[in-house]
Order: structure tokens, then C-alpha cells, then sequence
């Protein structure tokens, strides 16, 4: 059995609309939210997630609506390590908190798109050549035994900047301040880049480096590209508030 078209296509117009809902009021308002606000957008994305199943569960299938649940559940806590290299970008960066939310939706979306493109490549890979599944395999047995290495504590001041950013500086003029949310700002007559533009390709592409493990984690779960793609929509679409009340509760435990 297949997923109705009707609810593919109703499923993803509805959330690219709330996404662009929430890119809208992350740019008009842009603000440091408090922990109870917070808390507050991270309980409405989880409910959203398992109404969202729950809506798959009595429309269309059992199977697929439990398949749903697992991969965002998994996608979700594999994302929590995302957050902590996003706080260290930001600090590194230097970003003014009030425009770290716009920072993070658009991160967001960036991260969302390339990740639409891996999935869509993994998918064609998996229907012609199965054994890409035992190369899946591999890569998150090899990603398993590099976590049990040894290695360098990563902080902010040895957090290393990845080839496009690094290109970026080489090829382009850029400006030591930031001008709000603008990419390009005029100094001395002279248009350059802002800071901005390179936060939002770190987190774009930082996120997609995270996507490296966990998208063929959710490929053993299920082999529904609809079912891949929405868990991480919810899992993705949480983040951005998740990212603040963790960085209030690391400004409270220190150890965290």
C-alpha cells in the first residue's frame, strides 16, 4: 500500500505554509525569546508532530503512521547535537541575539532543502541498488567508532570553518559588522558582505553534515521518501526554539 497522493501533496502544502509562517514572524520580530516562550513553541511543534501521526494513523495507514512516529522521534534526538554546534557557531560568530532566531530559520530552510536533495538521490539509489543499504550501514558503523575515539574537546575557539566559508573570505570583500539581517551592506561607498550570509551557510551546511548519519538511520526505518522527508520537517521545524531554552539552561548548568 501506498501513501495517497491527496494527502502527500495536502500534508506538504500545509507545512511549507507554517514554515513560512514562522520565517515571516522570525524576520518582523526579530527578539530573544524567553524560556517559557520557548518551552511554550517546542510543546506546539511536538503536539503538531503526533497530530500530524496521529491524522496518518486513522486517514490512510497503521504501518505508515507508526513508521512516522519512529523516524521523527529519531530524527529529533539525533538533532540535539546539532543545537550545541549551533550555539558554538554563534557565539564564534558573534551573531546579536535578537536576529539569532531569523539566523536559525533560515539555516533551517537552507538545511531543508539540501536535505530534500539527499533524500530524493538516497531514495533512487535504494529502489535500483539495494545494497546501498549495507554502505548505509558501514558509514553509521564508522561514524559509531569515531565517537569512541579520543579526540579534541570542541570549543568555540577551535570550532574550524568548513571550504565554502573559507572560499568566501578569500573571494569576496566582507564586512566586520553586522547590518541588521542584511547580507550586503555599503561601507565607504563600497558594497560588501555582511557576517550574515556566512552564519546562515554554516548552519545550512553544518546541519546537512549532521544529515550524513541520521537520514540513513531513518532509511532502516522505513523506505517511504514522503515519510523520510516530513519526519525531518518536524524534527527541523522544532529546532530553532529547542535551540533557546537549551541555551538558558547551559547559562544556568554549566556542566550541560
Amino acid at each position: 500500500m501506498k501513501l495517497p497522493l491527496w494527502f502527500e501533496i495536502g500534508s506538504l502544502t500545509i507545512l511549507c505554509l507554517i514554515l513560512l509562517a514562522d520565517l515571516i514572524l522570525a524576520f518582523r520580530r526579530p527578539h530573544e525569546p524567553s524560556p517559557k516562550e520557548a518551552g511554550a513553541w517546542v510543546t506546539f511543534y511536538v503536539s503538531l508532530a503526533l497530530v500530524f501521526g496521529g491524522v496518518m494513523w486513522l486517514l490512510v495507514d497503521h504501518q505508515y503512521a507508526g513508521e512516522f512516529i519512529a523516524g521523527w522521534l529519531t530524527e529529533y534526538s539525533l538533532s540535539l547535537d546539532n543545537l550545541f554546534v549551533f550555539i558554538l557557531i554563534l557565539a564564534k560568530m558573534r551573531v546579536p541575539r535578537k536576529y539569532q532566531q531569523s539566523v536559525l530559520m533560515v539555516g533551517i530552510v537552507i538545511a531543508l532543502i539540501l536535505r530534500a536533495i539527499f533524500i530524493l538521490v538516497g531514495v533512487t539509489l535504494i529502489e535500483h541498488f539495494t545494497w546501498v543499504f549495507f554502505i548505509f550501514g558501514a558509514w553509521l558503523l564508522w561514524v559509531a567508532i569515531g565517537q569512541l575515539r579520543p579526540s579534541e574537546e570542541e570549543t568555540e575557539e577551535g570550532l574550524k570553518e568548513n571550504a565554502i566559508i573559507r572560499l568566501l573570505r578569500k573571494r569576496f570583500p566582507l564586512s566586520s559588522e553586522y547590518d541588521g539581517s542584511r547580507l550586503r551592506t555599503r561601507v565607504d561607498g563600497r558594497w560588501m558582505l555582511t557576517p550574515m550570509l556566512l552564519v546562515f551557510l554554516s548552519i545550512g551546511t553544518t546541519d546537512l553534515m549532521f544529515a550524513l548519519d541520521s537520514i540513513p538511520a531513518i532509511f532502516g526505518l522505513t523506505d517511504s521518501a514522503f515519510i523520510v522527508f516530513t519526519a525531518n520537517i518536524f524534527a527541523l521545524m522544532g529546532l530553532r526554539q529547542l535551540y533557546f531554552l537549551l541555551g538558558g539552561l547551559i547559562n544556568k548548568l554549566t556542566y550541560l
